[in-house]
């Protein structure tokens, strides 16, 4: 190696090193996609169900909102929440008759209503995204309806279809969907509920159980259109009419959810077909909306991708919202068409840091704020108001902050003779020992450690900002606080020590076997986060010297094991499908029991008294008297202590610059058509700040070579030598 060439080669190799530097090295995303209009987010937990008739979930809700429409939903600005059409013309008002068919006044008595009865009109114009389903040839006939073998071998996925249709939305999507939740093959979490007020829906059950079980084996499309619906009914093309029994003011608030959304009967023949349902190309895989958005790549353990739904009807930004609204920005986009966003990929990311790091980079667009980043994140000014530290202020990041409305909470399985008893002697031991562990597990520091003082200790499932909620002295938890000098104090240990004497486990101790206390604790748990957290848990425990086993598992095998009722203790929450004390109080209604009756009662609680009065304060209006009702309920619970309460999260969010129109909350899911991402802004910030730093590459090298020139020039000695010796041998030859 000449040294004349050393130089010249490695300002070859620098200059090449820096040209490659245009597009980011650490950059997750192809390179054309950089300046397009993208939203990039994450998820945690793959989703089970994406079919509106079983999902129930928060990771699941995060894409069945975008992509189905019900005909009600929550004006985005606007608190408290307020119901605003959708799909509908207008909010349905509701029309009360008796039992002789009189048609009643609308401040009539519960005692006298006998059915409520809500009639929909829907807009004209509305379609369904493309899809195969509603494909057909030049005479009209369906592609995909009844595929052969070779047809069927070909496919793989939804997109081998080679062609798709559409068609208009009209009333019967609607009933049709409703019929679905009593299917015999589905299995929907509300359908034990609205069996209670549908008239009609448990009686259809029936029937199409029997049609189901005489339908031949080679038809595999129960065609729901063939059975009637008594409760359900169509008036004409946009208008559908729903029959409730007696009065359910809540009733209102289920028609903003996706379990109401329509559903094309054509969709469900579809995916009937037996060859499709082995493939998994399924109603649950791929869903089939009006919505803003439609779901074009499911990898639920990678990556899944909405895009924006063509066939979209007219619908635009709010005008109006709250005071500070238009101050804060939000009102910018005022009447213009929504959405803003063509596309948004959702990475799955299972763990903190790499999410955390990404978000810093700018290749997530927003982020939570984990244990181990919040000192980074957030710094406390003034009376302990929470604002982004001068690190993230200087990235342009800024906070967002609300009070959620959700409560977090550890439950007990009621069905396990340890935890919940099997006779009257059992169950007094296991109320007792429920009521010493709900002492024991001090939610406060679990609070000031695992959630950076983002939220507070519940004392009932009902949290703050719900009509229903008890603040200050009366609505504390007696079982488990004193009121001293002004504020809540937990009991001391040695007070759930002797409850737990009571119980029959002295110093943890099982007195009719003298073996130590063992109880079970499933969970989702696997960040080292998560270790910690449990940890801790175990320590709360083993203050009354009880042995905490952790049992963790995925989450769609800890869904399993609730709903077949083999978990003893786990940990769940609750996010409010609505703003009103029922949708919380029903979590431990008797009749929604998850075992046996699918329901949303996860702790399998029963209690006769408890029920009876639900079944009183869900028919009533807001006000005193049903404030007193929900009072003696709460009293209830609190004895009982099937859940450890946990505590009541305040969200915090932090948003990058280019992250516009965000104003959180977990009411209204169905967000992503709001917001709007400044690509240029973000291609800019991520070029600052993902600029590689090339120099000390390039020094190295060059360290590198030249310790290499004098190993050359001797290896250039070495062989001018030998060359001279072979040279003066040959001549002396």
């Amino acid at each position: 190696m000449d040294k004349r060439t050393l130089l010249p080669g490695l300002l070859i190799l620098f200059a090449w090193l820096t040209a490659c530097s245009g597009h980011q090295w650490n950059n997750p995303y192809v390179a054309e996609d950089t300046e397009k209009n993208i939203l990039y987010t994450v998820f945690t937990e793959r989703p089970k169900h994406l079919d509106p008739v079983q999902s129930y979930s928060s990771n699941e809700i995060q894409f069945t909102a975008q992509i189905y429409e019900p005909p009600l939903q929550y004006h985005y600005l606007k608190r408290p929440f307020v119901l605003i059409p959708a799909t509908a013309e207008e909010i349905p008002v509701v029309k009360y008759w008796d039992v002789h068919g009189n048609q009643l006044p609308g401040d009539a008595q519960p005692d006298d209503i006998a059915y409520s009865v809500y009639e929909i009109s829907i807009k004209a114009g509305i379609h369904f995204q493309p899809h195969p389903a509603f494909a057909r040839d030049a005479q009209g006939h369906w592609l995909y309806h009844d595929l052969n073998r070779q047809e069927m071998a070909s496919v793989r996925k939804l997109a081998d279809f080679s062609q798709t249709g559409t068609r208009e939305l009209v009333a019967e999507d609607y009933v049709y969907q409703i019929k679905r939740l009593a299917h015999p093959k589905l299995h929907s979490p509300i359908y034990g509920l609205m069996a209670d007020y549908i008239t009609g829906l448990r009686e259809y059950a029936d029937v199409l159980k029997q049609a189901d079980q005489n339908r031949p084996e080679e038809k595999t499309f129960l065609d729901l259109r063939d059975y009637q619906l008594e409760g359900v009914q169509v008036v004409d093309r946009y208008t559908y009419r729903i029959t409730i029994k007696g009065k359910y003011p809540q009733f209102v608030y289920w028609l903003a959810m996706p379990f109401f959304a329509p559903i094309p009967w054509e969709a469900d023949h579809f995916y009937s077909q037996q060859g499709l349902k082995q493939k998994n190309i399924t109603l649950d895989w791929y869903p089939v909306g009006t919505g803003p958005y439609m779901l074009t790549e499911n990898d639920p353990n990678s990556r899944m991708v909405l895009e924006k739904n063509p066939n979209f009807h007219d619908e635009h930004y709010p005008a109006e919202g709250m005071p500070g609204d238009e101050e804060n920005g939000l009102l910018v986009d005022a009447g213009k068409k929504l959405p803003f966003i063509d596309k948004i990929i959702f990475t799955r990311e299972k763990e903190s840091i790499p999410r955390w790091n990404k978000f810093l980079q700018g290749y997530y667009d927003a982020s939570g704020i984990g244990s181990d980043s919040f000192d980074q994140a957030v710094q406390l000014v003034g009376q302990g108001e929470a604002t982004v530290t001068e690190a993230m202020a200087e990235q342009g990041i800024r906070l967002e902050t609300a009070v959620a409305a959700s409560t977090y909470y550890m439950g007990f399985n009621m069905l396990d003779p340890v935890v919940g008893g099997r006779n009257e002697r059992e169950r007094e031991s296991a109320r007792k020992l429920r009521q010493a562990i709900s002492i024991a597990v001090d939610y406060e520091e679990f609070i000031s450690i695992f959630a950076n003082g983002r939220g507070m200790p519940a004392q009932s499932p009902i949290s703050p900002g719900i009509a229903g909620y008890r603040e200050g002295e009366e609505g504390i938890n007696p079982v488990v606080y004193d009121w001293v000098n002004g504020e809540p104090k937990r009991k001391s240990i040695q007070a759930a020590k002797a409850l737990l004497a009571e119980a029959g486990y002295p110093d943890g101790i099982d007195q009719r076997t003298g073996a130590p206390l063992i109880l079970y604790f499933d969970v989702t748990a696997r960040s080292a986060e998560d270790r910690s957290r449990l940890d801790w848990m175990r320590k709360q425990f083993q203050k009354l010297n009880i042995q905490l086993v952790v049992r963790s598992t995925d989450y769609n095998r800890f869904q399993d094991k609730i709903r077949k009722g083999n978990a003893q203790i786990f940990e769940w929450g609750w996010n409010a499908d609505y703003p009103d004390a029922e949708n919380f109080l029903f979590l431990l209604y008797g009749p929604q029991r998850k075992v046996g009756n699918s329901g949303e009662n996860a702790a399998n609680y029963l209690n006769a008294e408890y029920d009876r009065l639900f079944e009183q304060m869900k028919n009533m209006e807001d006000g005193p008297q049903r404030q007193q009702i929900i009072d003696r309920m709460i009293e209830i619970l609190r004895f009982d202590a099937p859940w450890l309460w946990g505590y009541h999260p305040k969200d915090y969010g932090l948003y990058h610059a280019w992250y516009q129109n965000v104003k959180p909350n977990r009411i209204s899911n169905n967000n992503l058509k709001y917001f709007k991402i400044d690509t240029a802004v973000r291609t800019q910030k991520r070029a600052e700040w993902n600029e590689p730093v090339i120099w000390p590459v390039v020094l190295i090298l060059a360290v590198l070579a030249v310790s290499f020139v004098p190993a050359v020039n001797a290896f250039r000695r070495h062989e001018s030598s030998t060359a001279v010796r072979a040279a003066s041998s040959d001549t002396t030859g």
